[in-house]
């Protein structure tokens, strides 16, 4: 899949932009604060119709203005289409956005707040797990809400702090669909965990190369999905756990077990990256978890999804970053942002300054 050209209005830092970008590997570079990743950033929204560095429409419109469009074209080989995502302030002051889906788009974005994931609170990770279980499961947003809803219920009832014989009944059908949805969750980024463990077996090493600083004494990455409810996380161990649960929640006043509990365990040479790791194995595991995401993607939709990786080399030695290039180069459309020019690098190279671009 590929964007063929873009229209963006007031979008950030951007009054009026036209780009038409290579089939390729695109290279964005230019000074700090000229839009580098805004320009990324309004990609994302032409293609999913959502920002992959925050959840606030308002952030997203020029300063000063009520709305924001971002128009283009996608391709990919059965032909092409366009789509139109605008955002604006309704009159009750609430923002939306309104537009068309393309159920085959997909992008994967990195940027540096990616480096959460490895070395972040356990809801990074839960975030990060679900939005790739989103690109291969589309039925994960409802079960997902679902949860969240039976969830506020739950703990809605544990705070009022009845006694157990009053509780326990009113409890009991929201444990019911606690332990159904819950387990489909689960269920769910298991499997997306595996599929991302059987790329990153592959990517980390390649991209760490020799380094012995990167790569470890193996090279050995591994992530396993750890289910606060037990081993297997299915709907029986769930209920189990809830039940041995049920005295400490009444004095907490919220569900101690759940997905909304859980963790991804990343670890490197069987050590927890999270408090072993050095920076640059950290931010290389980021990388390398976001690169593994899109061979699991291709097979589950058919389109390969659009790369869009802010800043991505930074911190790399440069063995390392060549490395990391020849992965990129690899998928089929790719924009790379990078504070400095990138000499002998294959693609077409841009220049971002001042909410424009040209070509280098």
């Amino acid at each position: 899949m590929q964007i063929g050209w873009v229209e963006i209005e007031d979008f950030r830092n951007y009054r009026t932009l036209s780009y038409s970008p290579a089939p390729s590997l695109n290279v964005l570079s230019g000074a700090n604060a000229q839009g580098k990743t805004n320009l990324l950033e309004a990609l994302a929204v032409l293609l999913t119709g959502r920002s992959f560095r925050t959840t606030k429409l308002a952030e997203l419109p020029a300063w000063g203005t009520e709305t924001t469009s971002v128009h283009g074209e996608i391709r990919r080989t059965e032909g092409s289409r366009t789509l139109r995502r605008t955002i604006q302030r309704r009159q009750d002051g609430a923002w939306q956005s309104v537009g068309e889906d393309a159920e085959w788009a997909r992008v994967v974005a990195f940027g540096w707040q990616d480096l959460e994931i490895v070395n972040g609170a356990p809801q990074a990770r839960r975030n990060f797990l679900d939005g790739f279980a989103l690109r291969l499961y589309p039925t994960h947003r409802a079960a997902l809400v679902r949860y969240r809803q039976v969830l506020a219920r739950r703990n809605f009832l544990l705070q009022q702090r009845l006694a157990e014989p009053v509780l326990a009944p009113r409890l009991a059908p929201w444990d019911e669909q606690l332990v159904t949805v819950g387990a489909e969750v689960i269920d769910r980024r298991r499997r997306a965990a595996a599929a991302l463990q059987t790329e990153l077996a592959r990517i980390y090493p390649a991209l760490a190369g020799a380094d012995p600083e990167l790569a470890g004494g193996r090279h050995k990455v591994e992530i396993r999905y750890r289910a606060a409810s037990g081993e297997t996380g299915d709907g029986e161990e769930l209920a189990r756990a809830l039940a041995a649960a049920r005295r400490a929640e009444m004095r907490r006043g919220q569900t101690l077990v759940g997905p909304h509990r859980d963790d991804l365990a990343i670890e490197l040479d069987a050590r927890d990256a999270r408090a072993f790791g050095s920076r640059g194995q950290q931010r290389l595991l980021a990388l390398a978890l976001r690169l593994a995401e899109v061979l699991p993607i291709t097979d589950a939709v058919g389109t390969v999804p659009v790369l869009l990786l802010d800043d991505a080399l930074s911190e790399l030695d440069p063995e390392v970053r060549r490395h990391a290039l020849r992965e990129v180069e690899s998928a089929e459309q790719v924009f790379l942002t990078s504070p400095e020019p990138l000499a002998r690098v294959d693609g077409v190279h841009w220049i971002v300054a001042q909410g424009g671009i040209a070509a280098a």
